[in-house]
């Protein structure tokens, strides 16, 4: 598979807004954050580390099947804690192996020890469908007699 580009070149498509929660929130401030921004998924920071991250998915294992109550369960006690980060000038491609072997949703994008951004599964395959979509008209651009070579 050809899929030209870094994640630097994806986060550039993107807002610069990285949402983040305190380990200390309670479960139900981050599903209402995550609502609130139309995301799947917080990076749970103390100060400026990253410390982890909670999911839809999270809550859902987590608290609802356990039946926790998310106004007194805290973010800390829930979290994933084993981060797997990327950074921007990481190939999408790998990033798509990476993800998709791991099983994972979304990755954070770190440099120089700070958070830069976030990649979802779904900005990948935007970014897939982008450059085939480009391959597609090239082609046919081709076949159609406008190859200069």
């Amino acid at each position: 598979m050809d899929v030209s580009g870094t994640i630097r070149s994806i986060l550039n498509q993107k807002s610069e807004d990285v949402f983040s929660i305190s380990p200390n929130a309670t479960v139900l401030q981050a599903v209402e954050m995550m609502d609130q921004k139309n995301v799947g998924a917080l990076l749970v920071m103390d100060q400026e580390r990253l410390v982890g991250i909670i999911s839809e998915r999270d809550y859902t294992r987590k608290v609802m099947l356990r039946g926790k109550r998310s106004r007194e369960t805290k973010v800390a006690e829930i979290m994933s804690t084993n981060v797997t980060v990327t950074h921007p000038r990481e190939p999408v491609e790998n990033c798509l192996r990476l993800m998709t072997d791991k099983h994972i949703r979304h990755l954070p994008v770190v440099e120089s020890d700070k958070v830069v951004g976030v990649i979802s599964i779904g900005d990948l395959v935007k970014h897939v469908i982008s450059c085939q979509s480009a391959a597609i008209a090239h082609l046919e651009h081709y076949i159609h007699g406008g190859y200069v070579g």
